[in-house]
């Protein structure tokens, strides 16, 4: 078993988890009182099924899988599972890193509900995931090209999507942003000289200053 550092809790639940997971457990830590175990990507089945089942835990409910991008590191992605534990009344949070061709092993077996929460994280950040059964786009159109939430991801996107009388269908184009969309003043429209909804009427009804 490795040797990391168990932070304080009252109820024990932190020891309970660094001794069940063992070397499986990469890190343990704890923060407004909730904790977070980052675990190694292939053992990520057993983790979760040994905190579900584990009657002093029963963290029986996944609420979310949650993805996050820090590009400068080798693994890029982070895989966050969030638990419940309704019969203790505790949360618990679950971390592993990958990268882009490093398929994660699908918590689908375990909550069928994963499957939502995997195509989300697939879709947003092209994480994959080994198992899931319907692993395609669900946030973006199926024609989307790249994921948006990655951090080097532009954020006018790639293509532009608008419906074309000629053709009578959706059609999709590279992004061509006119020169008035490329400079920015940065004001609020009450700072800089721009008409407002409204002005106009004022104008014309001899409206003024009250």
């Amino acid at each position: 078993m490795n040797h990391l550092p168990v932070p304080a809790a009252d109820d024990g639940v932190a020891e309970r988890i660094h001794a069940l997971l063992g070397e499986h457990l990469l890190a343990l830590g704890e923060h407004v009182g909730e904790l977070t175990a980052t675990v190694s990507r292939g053992a990520i089945d057993l983790v979760l099924r040994t905190l579900r089942d584990t009657p002093d835990l029963a963290y029986e409910q996944l609420m979310d899988i949650a993805g996050v991008d820090r590009p400068e590191r080798p693994e890029r992605f982070e895989v966050n599972y969030h638990l419940l534990s309704l019969r203790h009344n505790r949360r618990l949070r679950v971390k592993l890193t990958t990268y882009e061709v490093q398929p994660v092993p699908s918590a689908v077996p375990l909550w069928p509900v994963a499957g939502w929460y995997e195509r989300e994280v697939w879709d947003m950040y092209g994480v994959l995931f080994e198992g899931n059964p319907d692993l395609r786009r669900i946030l973006t159109d199926y024609g989307f090209e790249g994921h948006p939430f990655r951090k080097d991801f532009p954020l006018t996107g790639h293509v532009e999507m608008r419906y074309s009388e000629e053709q009578q269908r959706v059609v999709y184009e590279p992004v061509k942003l006119k020169q008035d969309f490329r400079n920015f003043d940065f004001l609020s429209p009450w700072e800089g000289d721009w008409p407002l909804p409204g002005d106009e009427k004022a104008e014309t009804e001899g409206g003024g200053e009250r």
